[in-house]
């Protein structure tokens, strides 16, 4: 049976306002009900709970190089494109904050906030990156990892409970840095996880036992180029289509690494777990 929510899901509602330009408003830019923003190359989105067109609009045409081009308004469900519920997926319970954890699966639990970022879990690279997160801290030699593209910091946080000592997790969006950090504070990690925003190419020379990058093709064809990469005892690599994972398995078949394990869902998303010789 489903638990009951025992509170209102506070991202019932979403008003997206689409500008062109990159939005940097300052950091004294807190208005009531407003979640973050997130760029998309030249383009920004504004995320609120309530709508506040009026603001928005004032606040636009203060800044240099903004035009406001549409806003919208849907539900939070329609935004994730599902509800989102507890699920069970590999060892663990994803559980948003809005429901009540039983005290006695609260070590198999991890408590994910996802707020406007996508990374709830269902995505089947989510499932076998956790899979492959398992197999490797079976290793009783990984005791460190990075989470390269952490989005919702879900793979940190499984990493960590699943025996991680140390993790660092990355994302170049601040908006997905800051929801990665707030899932690691609700899961009480903060001992254990750090999450730094910026560029992965930048975080791959840091010392650790394990890589984990669920990220865009673009980005990881220069990942697993880099020093960094072949100073990894364990890597999984994920988030790639067919003919991007052909691409990424030529460049590996070259490097002194192997393949231990690869996952393919409905011959369209691909996962590689493998280990530097």
């Amino acid at each position: 049976m489903m638990p009951a929510p025992v509170a209102a899901n506070p991202y019932r509602d979403l008003y997206i306002y689409y500008l062109s330009g990159r939005f940097r408003p300052g950091r004294d830019f807190k208005p009531e009900h407003y979640i973050g923003s997130w760029e998309e190359g030249e383009f920004s989105f504004l995320f609120f709970t309530r709508p506040n067109k009026p603001l928005v609009e004032t606040t636009v045409s203060r800044l240099a190089g903004l035009k406001l081009l549409d806003h919208y308004h849907m539900t939070y469900d329609q935004w994730q494109g599902e509800e989102i519920v507890p699920c069970r997926i590999g060892h663990f319970t994803i559980s948003p904050p809005w429901f009540a954890v039983d005290e006695k699966s609260a070590d198999t639990t991890i408590i994910l906030d996802p707020g406007v970022v996508f990374g709830t879990g269902t995505h089947p690279t989510t499932r076998d990156c956790l899979e492959a997160l398992q197999l490797a801290v079976e290793d009783r030699t990984i005791r460190t990892a990075l989470d390269l593209g952490t989005g919702t910091g879900l793979l940190a946080l499984a990493a960590a409970r699943m025996g991680c000592q140390k993790v660092l997790a990355t994302d170049l969006t601040l908006l997905a840095a800051r929801t990665a950090w707030r899932n690691v504070e609700l899961n009480g990690l903060t001992d254990r996880i750090l999450v730094a925003q910026g560029d992965a190419e930048k975080f791959m020379d840091f010392t650790s036992d394990l890589v984990v990058s669920n990220i865009h093709y673009d980005v990881m064809k220069n990942l697993i180029r880099t020093r960094g990469f072949l100073g990894k005892k364990r890597f999984i690599l994920s988030g790639l289509m067919r003919s991007e994972a052909a691409r990424i398995e030529s460049v590996l078949a070259d490097l002194p690494v192997k393949i231990v394990r690869r996952w393919s869902r409905d011959g369209i998303w691909h996962t590689f777990y493998g280990e530097s010789y």
